[in-house]
């Protein structure tokens, strides 16, 4: 199937590890032109070490996106590098636990700055090009945008409030946003996924691993028993989907919400 991703310039936030890995992998392997953010060095370099061993390049920049300026000085970079943005892939930002007892303001704020805002700040940037690009009419075709979010902003969690309110309210700038750009031709989606084997989950299957006296194999054999699946997923099945929704074979989806839970959460 042809995805029609071949020199589609796409730029990925949170690309050097997990999912937004998995993503510029895929991407780069339709034969898209590349570029990833990340704001660590050594996550970078080992980014463009496993990639190129793999026969694939890309273009790396270090930034931390978030405030405003670094989101537009990386946008200017990519852009310099390999093009004006066809395909935004937001992965960038993790939100802290905590405990509801020691939830205040600047725990809040710490969230917000920590997931929803190293979205925000490089999509409206995106958004405001790609739009001007369409109507001036040198755009060749409208963009897309998939923002991967977290099933964290559907299902409250004790541990997980103050991030899980963050993604809430990614999930409704992702629509009311695709709503309003839809009349530009620019799609906006999301993916929610749930538990999926990246490097920190692993580190939380180590935790509760070592509070419960048990081996690793084992918390990772209990939580995969609560997913009706039977298993977590893998980076590389968020990546699947999110080359569909960038693709031209989802050109009438925007402003959908996609879980990829394995269907731990039966929503509507």
């Amino acid at each position: 199937m042809d995805l029609g991703l071949n020199d589609k310039v796409v730029l990925v936030t949170g690309g050097s590890k997990g999912i937004g890995l998995a993503c510029a992998r895929a991407f780069a392997m339709e034969g898209a032109k590349v570029a990833i953010v990340s704001r660590d060095p050594a996550n970078l370099a080992r980014a463009r070490e496993q990639l190129a061993s793999e026969g694939l390049h890309i273009h790396l920049t270090r930034a931390d996106l978030h405030e405003p300026h670094s989101a537009i000085d990386v946008i200017d970079e990519a852009t310099g590098a390999v093009g004006p943005i066809d395909i935004l892939i937001n992965s960038a930002g993790a939100a802290r636990r905590y405990d509801p007892e020691t939830l205040d303001a600047d725990a809040f704020k710490a969230t917000m700055d920590a997931k929803y805002f190293p979205y925000i700040y490089p999509q409206q940037e995106v958004l405001k090009r790609m739009a001007e690009r369409v109507k001036s009419g040198t755009a060749k075709e409208p963009g897309t945008i998939v923002n991967i979010i977290g099933m964290g902003g559907k299902i409250a969690s004790d541990i997980h409030i103050a991030g899980g309110a963050a993604n809430a309210a990614l999930m409704l700038a992702t629509v009311g946003l695709a709503h309003y750009y839809a009349r530009y031709g620019i799609r906006i989606n999301a993916i929610n996924p749930g538990a999926t084997l990246t490097d920190r989950v692993e580190e939380a299957l180590k935790l509760e691993a070592s509070r419960d006296g048990i081996q690793p194999a084992e918390a990772l054999s209990r939580g995969e028993a609560r997913v009706p699946l039977g298993r977590f997923a893998k980076p590389e099945e968020i990546a699947d989907v999110a080359l569909f929704l960038a693709s031209r074979r989802a050109s009438y989806v925007t402003g959908a919400i996609v879980p990829m839970d394995g269907g731990s959460a039966p929503l509507i």
